[in-house]
């Protein structure tokens, strides 16, 4: 059997503190593989450069002339980490048998992707996911509303995996069948258990960021939880369906009663409370509007067919 050609593919954006002090372990853990036997030795460390306005990618580009082992490739502009994830694996669809995942920042404990890899190789494998034991080095704030987001996509019916971002492992085939998806509106966590295939975990415990600081405040961490919920459930819409039952059941009775107390010659004094009914219904139904647009504006920018990226250099057009 031929050792499978591994590519580890990592999205960089404006990450020159940190690139210098994980670069060199990314490139231990595949030397470790490549020795051990497990994967060929023409396997690669890619780092994808999502449109970086510090050195990042003058960095990427000396650090492959310096070693073979190091490749990366770098978009026209910043396209979000997503789309630049997808960019580097279907990059390396074409040039490897199985990738890994992982980000930049060293939280990752990057020696867990030799147990996704033994995973491919002894159990078949197509999907591994890497899992986070605990969330121990998040903020109470990051970590409760995490944790409330899963449970949110459980309720909801989506399926995803608890406490998996996006370090996983994928073979050729598993890449295959995610390229078959054509979602402009990513949310990769929720298409690769889409994909099928035979899959495993693998549990990891999660270190704090080595320098810099997060691409992925709470406007971006969002708009990533409003992709997943629109691009995989369509509870929302038909929750709306059956408040806006409710609300003309509760309007139908109020009116029979009001029309009972009528008749009886019982007035009902005050209006305040059919202000606040008035009120809460306006704000349930702009509520309302609201989650419709959403989903009408996803199938909009859907239906433009744009590129969901373009590479604009490789480090292979300077060999």
């Amino acid at each position: 059997m031929n050792k499978p050609v591994l590519m580890i593919v990592i999205p960089v954006y404006n990450e020159e503190s940190v690139l210098p002090l994980t670069a060199p372990r990314f490139l231990q853990v595949l030397q470790r593989m490549i020795g051990e036997g497990m994967i060929d030795p023409t396997s690669r460390v890619l780092f994808v450069n999502d449109g970086s306005r510090d050195g990042t990618w003058s960095l990427i580009r000396t650090l492959a002339g310096q070693d073979e082992h190091f490749a990366g490739l770098s978009l026209s502009r910043n396209r979000g980490h997503q789309n630049a994830l997808l960019a580097g694996l279907m990059y390396a669809r074409e040039r490897c048998d199985i990738t890994v995942s992982i980000d930049c920042d060293g939280q990752d404990d990057e020696g867990a992707m030799v147990e996704m890899v033994r995973k491919y190789l002894e159990e078949g494998c197509e999907v591994v996911y890497g899992v986070r034991r605990a969330r121990d080095t998040d903020t109470v704030f990051k970590r409760a509303t995490a944790q409330g987001f899963y449970k949110v996509m459980q309720a909801l019916g989506a399926e995803t995996v608890y406490n998996h971002a996006d370090y996983r492992l994928l073979s050729r085939r598993a890449l295959d069948g995610l390229a078959e998806f054509p979602e402009v509106n990513l949310y990769l966590r929720g298409l690769v258990p889409l994909v099928g295939y035979k899959s495993g975990t693998v549990y990891y415990d999660r270190d704090r960021r080595l320098a810099g600081e997060s691409h992925y405040p709470l406007r971006k961490m969002l708009a990533l939880a409003g992709n997943g919920i629109t691009s995989l459930s369509e509870k929302p819409i038909a929750l709306i369906g059956s408040l806006g039952g409710l609300c003309l059941g509760g309007g139908l009775v109020a009116l029979l009663v009001q029309m009972i107390l009528s008749l009886c010659g019982c007035g009902v004094a005050g209006w305040g409370w059919v202000l606040s009914a008035m009120v809460t219904l306006c704000g349930l139904q702009l509520v309302a509007i609201g989650v419709v647009g959403a989903y009408v504006g996803r199938i909009y920018m859907e239906t433009k067919h744009r590129p969901r990226y373009i590479i604009a250099e490789t480090t292979e057009d300077l060999e």
